[in-house]
């Protein structure tokens, strides 16, 4: 049924919670490929009123996306799955549309991706990646909460 997953990592400890359950799906699926992707956000131009230059803006562009492929790099490392092929992928742009239009066009049959279950104002202030890559994307979405989550809104 499934033969590509992708796990949307963000460099945190809780966004890799997703791992042992990609290892065991790639082991009961069968699954060929495992993509481990980062999405970059552009460097802004403007700090409050303060303008960067674009020579600094493209230099903090090419330390997060050498930082965000040297980390994918340590993470597939420690994936272990039989037969199955691990990739990494960097990805710039907007989290959740830059997540689905790849999984759209890349053949990606299950997003399994990390949720904080932040509920109430901190949702509102942060925003859900996993919720809006949950209502964004055309394939299955397989939401793992985080440990130590705590029920309720």
């Amino acid at each position: 049924m499934y033969t590509r997953i992708m796990a949307p990592l963000d460099g945190s400890k809780l966004a890799e919670c997703v791992l042992p359950h990609v290892e065991a799906l790639a082991r009961g699926c069968e699954i060929v490929d495992i993509v481990l992707i980062r999405v970059v956000t552009p460097a802004q131009h403007t700090v409050g009123d303060f303008v960067l230059p674009d020579a600094q803006v493209e230099k903090i562009d090419q330390e997060n996306l050498e930082s965000a492929e040297k980390y994918l790099q340590g993470v597939a490392g420690r994936v272990t799955v039989n037969g199955a092929r691990v990739e990494t992928k960097v990805l710039v742009g907007h989290d959740a549309d830059t997540l689905a239009d790849y999984a759209e066009k890349n053949g990606v049959d299950l997003i399994v991706i990390a949720t904080h279950g932040r509920s109430g104002i901190r949702r509102w202030m942060w925003g859900s990646v996993a919720d809006k890559t949950l209502r964004s994307a055309c394939v299955p979405v397989l939401m793992v909460r985080a440990p130590g989550c705590v029920p309720g809104f």
